[in-house]
């Protein structure tokens, strides 16, 4: 082989290049455009390529692999500690190559493009909820600064700013009705594009074996099951379900020295969205086992613990409870089989 590892620090046109034949020794550097980056790779001997896993990463790392080489991905936050002195493209290069020295790092998986279609469907939607609910948000404040108390819930929401806009007697100023119909509509716009995206997750999920499992798991929907599939991509690089808990942030931190051991509030690392999945299809799956009279065994459990801790401890356990069967029913191909409580 020509070189043993390369170190690359990303950007969007100018690629730092640091190439390493032996451990702790940069042999050559490069700065190169975009189109360099290519060819550069493109005429070498197949080698170790090392990259941050940040914006447009996983791209490369495809386009890479098909060219030959091996390519991981590091964790920038653990990447970080290597940089010596000041942050520079050429610090971040050599940070690359001595963080890969290090065996407690894991690189990050490549993703696929099916992969990446998930995840952005999801950005997508995520982003216009977000939107939604400040639009909705706003509208409230401003009706409410008129004495209008809108109730609770966002189906109400559209339906009382339209009878207050038809009424011409119902004290809204007119200099500030156009406002309230332009913010109104793009509520119902953006409903629209949410309805629209869950569809094409739905249509994705009818495609995808993996997660027509996942959702006969209780408290995994679609949402669930296609964000789990979209950012964890292959669950066998978890060797146990606590493993996979603990990487989605939802086992207890740990504070401990000498023979005392403590375990605090869950560690909330890992990625937050699929966390906040996690804990809303727990709290839903709480409140349907008071609704039954003979909940499963889950349901059985998870009520027990409400009783004893709360329904806010409760469902963050169930939450961790719900990833290590996620796990193992991805990891088994088997759907999940509901039991009765004894």
């Amino acid at each position: 082989m020509e070189c043993t590892t390369i170190g690359v620090d990303l950007a969007k046109s100018v690629f730092e290049v640091a190439v390493s034949k032996r451990p702790g020794h940069v042999s050559e550097r490069r700065r190169l455009s975009r189109d360099r980056f290519v060819r550069f790779f493109a005429e070498r001997q197949p080698a170790t390529v090392l990259l941050e896993a940040c914006g447009s990463a996983h791209y490369w790392a495809r386009r890479l692999e098909g060219m030959g080489h091996s390519v991981k991905l590091l964790p920038p936050h653990l990447v970080r500690p290597y940089v010596q002195r000041n942050k520079t493209d050429r610090s971040d290069a050599k940070a690359l190559l001595e963080a890969y020295r290090n065996e407690e790092i894991r690189p990050v998986p490549v993703k696929s493009v099916d992969q990446h279609t998930l995840a952005a469907l999801h950005r997508l939607r995520s982003g216009w909820m977000t939107t939604r609910t400040a639009r909705i948000n706003s509208l409230r404040g401003i009706l409410r600064e008129f004495g209008i108390v809108i109730p609770l819930g966002p189906r109400h929401v559209l339906r009382t700013v339209g009878a207050l806009l038809e009424d011409a007697d119902s004290g809204i100023p007119d200099a500030l009705r156009p406002a309230l119909a332009a913010a109104a509509s793009e509520v119902r716009e953006l409903e629209a594009r949410i309805l629209t995206v869950e569809r094409q997750l739905r249509a994705l999920a009818r495609q995808t074996p993996t997660v027509e499992r996942l959702m006969t798991i209780p408290g995994v929907g679609l949402l669930t099951a296609t964000a789990l599939v979209a950012f964890v991509g292959d669950v066998r690089r978890f060797p146990s379900g606590r493993h996979f808990a603990s990487y989605l942030g939802l086992t207890p931190r740990e504070h401990s020295s000498g023979s005392v051991r403590r375990l605090g509030r869950i560690s909330k690392r890992g990625d937050a969205y699929l966390r906040m999945l996690l804990i809303h299809g727990a709290r839903a799956v709480l409140w349907a086992a008071q609704q039954k009279t003979h909940p499963g065994r889950l349901q059985a459990w998870a009520l027990g613990v409400a009783l004893l801790r709360g329904r806010n401890r409760a469902a963050v356990a169930l939450a961790n409870k719900l990833a290590r069967i996620a796990w193992a029913v991805w990891k088994t191909d088997r759907s999940f089989e509901q039991r009765q409580a004894a």
